[in-house]
């Protein structure tokens, strides 16, 4: 069987997350690792007999490779892109895509014009009970939504930062907006708010610590996005939707649903992690492109992200019906 020669670029959490993955599939090679941090890049490299390389231009001008990971901070997207744009390789993008708009649709422009295949870790999309709900609203629509990520502040320094993270809503909270976006569809109205209370724990911090969000969608419906980092423990993250006669809650665990008679559990199965990487590998494969969330998808979720943080500093609303 020949093998599809994956790099890494980026040695973090999330690209172990995907190794743990990657490192089942057969038809994977895992020939290449990249981070500033060369030492984590070493440590990778040596466990899968691959080689370590202190950049992304190194790693790409390095291994003769099928496609790449890039699973790298928000602050440090572009330059990894472009250069695997520039080489015709596929690539796999963890979200957030960028801190600005600019920068991801110049990325989308060229990602159509080359005809790449991509995808975009929005892994919720391949959580099994997210399609039920998605079979359930398609027999009844949604006309009300209301989405949670409420949480802890995550340890690395350069979340607590908005001008590395881009705040909550666009490198947590993007999760719940894409799942909206996919089960309600199109947004085209946003309105945000955003609060900050400083933490001696958390010196430095300036993100906003609470922040909200009302939506339109174009199909009428209408909904609410919340956000906290305050809390010392993960409270709530989910999505409640309601239709005619029909409420959904979800979580990246479980489904609710509520018809007026119980409130019936169905438990999500099987690894959505797994799923999504198995597409974009049978993608890059030529094995048919079941790819959910490709970079030009995403670039919606991330339109409305970065909409609501511009909403909460302007204090008006944001349209976007011309944008999607």
């Amino acid at each position: 069987m020949s093998k599809t020669r994956i790099g890494l670029i980026g040695a973090g959490g999330i690209a172990q997350r995907h190794l743990g993955v990657l490192e089942q599939f057969e038809d994977v090679e895992l020939a290449g690792f990249a981070d500033p941090d060369f030492d984590r890049a070493v440590a990778l490299a040596s466990r899968y007999g691959a080689r370590a390389y202190q950049n992304s231009a190194e790693l790409l001008d390095g291994p003769d490779l099928d496609a790449v990971y890039i699973c790298i901070p928000p602050f440090a997207h572009g330059e990894a892109e472009r250069l695997a744009i520039g080489r015709g390789l596929p690539f796999f993008v963890e979200k957030p895509l960028s801190l600005d708009l600019a920068t991801a649709e110049a990325i989308a422009e060229q990602v159509a014009a080359a005809g790449l295949v991509t995808a975009v870790g929005y892994h919720w999309r391949y959580i099994d009970t997210v399609e039920e709900a998605r079979r359930r609203l398609a027999e009844r629509p949604a006309q009300l939504v209301s989405g949670y990520w409420l949480d802890q502040t995550p340890p690395p320094q350069w979340w607590w930062h908005e001008d590395r993270s881009g705040g909550q809503m666009v490198e947590q909270t993007t999760h719940i907006i894409d799942l909206a976006r996919y089960l309600v569809g199109e947004v085209t109205q946003v309105f945000g708010l955003a609060s900050h209370q400083d933490r001696a724990s958390f010196p430095g911090l300036d993100v906003p610590t609470a922040s909200t969000a009302s939506l339109r969608f174009a199909s009428g419906a209408i909904g609410n996005i919340a956000s906290t980092c305050i809390l010392d423990w993960a409270h709530r993250v989910g999505l409640h939707i309601f239709a005619q006669g029909l409420a959904l809650e979800l979580t990246d665990h479980d489904l609710m649903v509520d018809v007026g008679s119980g409130r019936p559990v169905q438990h999500a199965q099987g690894d959505p992690v797994w799923r999504e990487d198995r597409d974009f590998i049978d993608a890059v494969r030529g094995v048919g492109n079941r790819v959910r969330c490709p970079y030009g998808e995403a670039l919606k979720t991330h339109r409305v992200a970065l909409a609501i943080s511009q909403s909460a500093r302007e204090g008006k609303v944001v349209d976007l019906s011309m944008g999607n």
